[in-house]
C-alpha cells in the first residue's frame, strides 16, 4: 500500500466545535467526500487536494505545533472531505497518538469507525433529514463509541431537531458520550456548491435562539454550539 494521502489543507487554528472548543487545533484535512449534504461548508474539499507522504504529513505537523512544545497542545484533526475515505488516514491518526498528540476525527458517520485506533476522539455525525443524506447513517457505528467520543447532529429544521430527539431515546445515547446540537450556519454564496443536496420540501427552518430554547424546554442531555471560527473570520474564509 502507498503510503500517501491527498490532503487538501493543514494549517494552525482554532478548534470551533465540540467540546474542545476555543482550543488551538492543527487541521489535517483531506481531499474527496462521498456525501453532499445541503449544508456543507467545505465543497472545496471534494476535489482540491494534492497527494504528500504520510512522512511529511506528521512533519508538517509538528512544525504547525513547536510552539505549544512545552505544552499538552495543540490538538490535531483529522476533517474534510470524510478522511475515512482514505485508509492511510488509520496509520496517520495512529502515529499522531504515538507522537504524543490529542487526536480528533471528524466523520460523517457513513463509514466504519471500528478500525480507528481508540486513543482517537471520534466525532461522528448522525445525518438529520434536512442534510438530504439522513438514509446514509451506519448506526452499526454507535455500538463503538467510548465515553471518549461525541455524536453530533447538525441541527437546520424543526424536523431536525424532532428527529435528534427521537434517535437519542430510541437509540439511549444520553450518557453515552457528549452529544452535540450544532446550529446551521447559512452558507455564503460562493459556498453553494451545485452538486450539493438540496433540504427536502416541507421542512421549517429553525433559528439559533429557537434551537436553544427547545433543548431548554426539553432538558435535552446536549450541547449547543455554533461554529466558532465563522464568528471571528469570514464564514467563507479557508485556513481557519
Amino acid at each position: 500500500m502507498s503510503d500517501t494521502l491527498v490532503i487538501n489543507e493543514i494549517y494552525l487554528s482554532l478548534q470551533g466545535e465540540s467540546t474542545f472548543a476555543g482550543l488551538p487545533c492543527v487541521f489535517i484535512r483531506l481531499t474527496a467526500c462521498d456525501l453532499r449534504c445541503s449544508y456543507c461548508d467545505t465543497a472545496y474539499a471534494f476535489t482540491e487536494g494534492k497527494k504528500m507522504a504520510l512522512a511529511d504529513v506528521l512533519a508538517k505537523v509538528r512544525e504547525l505545533a513547536a510552539p505549544f512544545k512545552h505544552s499538552a497542545l495543540p490538538l490535531v484533526e483529522l476533517t474534510g472531505g470524510e478522511p475515512l475515505l482514505q485508509k492511510n488516514s488509520l496509520p496517520l491518526m495512529k502515529s499522531l497518538c504515538d507522537d504524543g498528540f490529542t487526536v480528533l476525527l471528524e466523520t460523517s458517520g457513513a463509514h466504519d469507525v471500528a478500525p480507528v485506533d481508540p486513543r482517537v476522539h471520534r466525532i461522528v455525525d448522525l445525518k438529520c433529514p434536512a442534510s438530504g443524506e439522513v438514509d446514509r447513517n451506519r448506526f452499526e457505528n454507535l455500538a463503538h463509541l467510548k465515553t471518549t467520543d461525541e455524536i453530533k447532529f447538525v441541527i437546520g429544521t424543526h424536523e431536525d431537531y424532532d428527529w435528534a430527539k427521537r434517535q437519542i431515546a430510541e437509540h439511549r445515547l444520553a450518557g453515552r458520550c457528549p452529544l452535540l446540537f450544532s446550529w446551521v450556519h447559512p452558507l455564503a454564496p460562493e459556498q453553494q456548491h451545485p452538486s450539493l443536496k438540496k433540504v427536502p420540501a416541507g421542512l421549517t427552518p429553525i433559528s439559533r435562539q429557537a434551537l436553544v430554547e427547545r433543548i431548554i424546554a426539553d432538558a435535552l442531555p446536549v450541547r449547543f454550539q455554533v461554529q466558532m471560527h465563522k464568528l471571528i473570520w469570514p464564514p467563507e474564509q479557508r485556513g481557519v
